[in-house]
């Protein structure tokens, strides 16, 4: 099946170049938590499985796509959304300035630092013992 243009449906199932599962788009422009300031194309999850946890995410660009197996559902309400995201990216890019070389700033290494206190002591209110009866149930 052909790619097709930036921004495939959501549901489209595909194989990523050098991958060997099968995903599935699942939302579009994701930005990973330890680079706020890089957009992915795409995100996913593992077709069949589907969306596991919050670590089985993958973000990927649509240069990555090696094959399409299954295109997701195309209508008006995908068509009117694709058309916005598209438009909104434009503008978003052309208000983007380019990005400028900054030095990194010089940091004076810490000799001693002070400790730090990660749990203060808080008094604990110890709660009466409960007693929980045990019943036996008959056996045939």
């Amino acid at each position: 099946m052909e790619i097709g243009e930036k921004y495939l449906p959501v549901g489209t199932v595909l194989m990523l170049k050098g991958g060997s599962k099968r995903v599935v788009i699942t939302g579009f422009c994701s930005t990973p938590n330890d680079d706020l300031e890089r957009i992915f194309d795409y995100s996913g999850c593992l077709y069949p499985e589907g969306y596991l946890s919050s670590d089985q995410v993958c973000l990927f660009d649509h240069e990555q796509i090696e094959t399409v197996y299954h295109m997701g559902l195309v209508d008006e309400e995908e068509k009117t959304f694709k058309e916005a995201l598209v438009k909104y990216l434009a503008e978003r890019e052309a208000q983007t300035p380019a990005p400028v070389a900054v030095p990194a700033p010089v940091v004076e290494p810490v000799v001693d630092p002070a400790p730090v206190e990660f749990m203060p002591e808080v008094p604990v209110e110890v709660q009466p013992e409960v007693q929980i009866p045990v019943v036996e149930m008959p056996t045939e």
